[in-house]
């Protein structure tokens, strides 16, 4: 498969096409620069303040699928509204799934992002559980290529952690009331430039326990990224929210006592002997990339990692003996966030008011590969141009 190579600074308004070999097959990808596209002075002051998914940039990817014709008119065209009938069956059926990554400029002012591919094949899985057509993963990786070349003025520079985020999803487009999959899919990437999440420094999390709601129950969605699992979250979000919590962790739908993640992040736990464990993916908890990078990094530094489950007593318990030293979450936006405090009905348990030693360890190590920092010795990082 041969790289796109679209460029912002070619004449507005031009138009080309790209080919790339896709799965013994070709994706044609017509790109059409924007004649309107932010002004230098404009994009500098987004930049320097991007916040988190409040600016976009200049162009999207589209493609779309019928049965007949597989995926086809794919494209990178600008960045505008979509315009969907009443009808259109994601409003009424909620088929869709998406993805979050990031593309980082190093020092040397190349573009990259991270593990890609782990995108795609968790997508192709995302796809299979909707009922969705699936998008061969050299097409995924192509498709998010093609709009960061395009858009590469937006990429921030490497200082205070900014990145560009990438949104890719897929959604049910058919005009059609019924329920069945779609005969009709439209796929986009989206690019929107965010800051450190973390701009006042590494500030533990507070986690309210949902002991009456659940995110997903076993045979479910929960192993895929579909946008049902987050609007379940937002109730009990609420819920923690109200009760003075940032986030809400969530149990099992059976036993109702074996954690099993946030409402989007993964938890991890540190033992007092240097253990790191994290809750076993049961088929209701989102296999997430950057929960599977720890696995593999911790375990380079030394850290015996576990997957197992984890009940609800042992977080409090362990925490109120000493048992378990730090609690982190980990996630696309914040990469590595600690746990400070524990909230349900009744109580509470804090595991300190700072970063712990392990949870800043990982976090750094992670960050350093993904900004060009330090080697990557795992081949995580994609170089996009």
């Amino acid at each position: 498969m041969r790289h796109l190579s679209a460029s912002p600074r070619e004449p507005r308004g031009r138009s080309r096409s790209d080919t790339v070999l896709v799965m013994d097959s070709e994706l044609s990808i017509q790109v059409s620069l924007s004649a309107d596209p932010v002004p230098p002075e404009r994009l500098t002051e987004i930049l320097a303040d991007p916040g988190f998914g409040l600016h976009f940039s200049d162009h999207m990817f589209l493609a779309e699928w019928t049965p007949d014709r597989g995926w086809h008119d794919a494209r990178v065209t600008p960045y505008a509204p979509l315009s969907l009938d009443p009808a259109t069956a994601v409003l009424h059926y909620a088929q869709e799934i998406f993805e979050g990554m990031k593309a980082y400029r190093h020092r040397d002012g190349s573009v990259w992002t991270f593990r890609p591919e782990e995108n795609a094949a968790r997508m192709v899985r995302s796809s299979q559980r909707m009922a969705l057509p699936v998008l061969p993963e050299a097409a995924f990786v192509a498709s998010v290529d093609a709009l960061v070349r395009t858009d590469e003025r937006w990429v921030p520079e490497p200082t205070g952690e900014k990145s560009l985020y990438l949104r890719p999803f897929m959604f049910a487009s058919e005009k059609f009331l019924g329920v069945r999959p779609a005969k009709h899919v439209t796929y986009l990437v989206i690019a929107s430039p965010a800051g450190a999440y973390f701009a006042k420094g590494l500030r533990p999390v507070s986690i309210w326990l949902s002991e009456e709601y659940s995110r997903a129950g076993v045979g479910g969605t929960g192993a895929a990224k579909t946008g049902g699992n987050y609007a379940s979250s937002l109730l009990p979000h609420r819920e923690a929210i109200e009760n003075g919590c940032d986030q809400v962790a969530f149990l099992d739908t059976v036993e109702r006592r074996w954690v099993e993640e946030l409402g989007g992040m993964n938890l991890y736990y540190v033992y007092d002997d240097g253990t790191i464990v994290t809750p076993a993916l049961s088929g209701s908890i989102l296999q997430g990339i950057t929960r599977a990078s720890i696995l593999e990094l911790a375990g380079k530094l030394g850290h015996q990692v576990e997957e197992r489950q984890v009940a609800v007593e042992e977080w409090r318990d362990g925490v109120g003996s000493g048992r378990i030293t730090e609690v982190f979450a980990c996630g696309t936006a914040a990469v590595v966030t600690p746990v400070g405090t524990l909230k349900w009905r009744g109580g509470e348990v804090s595991s300190g008011e700072d970063a712990g030693p392990v949870t800043r360890q990982i976090r750094e190590a992670l960050v350093d590969i993904q900004y060009g920092r330090a080697e990557d010795t795992f081949g995580w990082m994609h170089k996009v141009l």
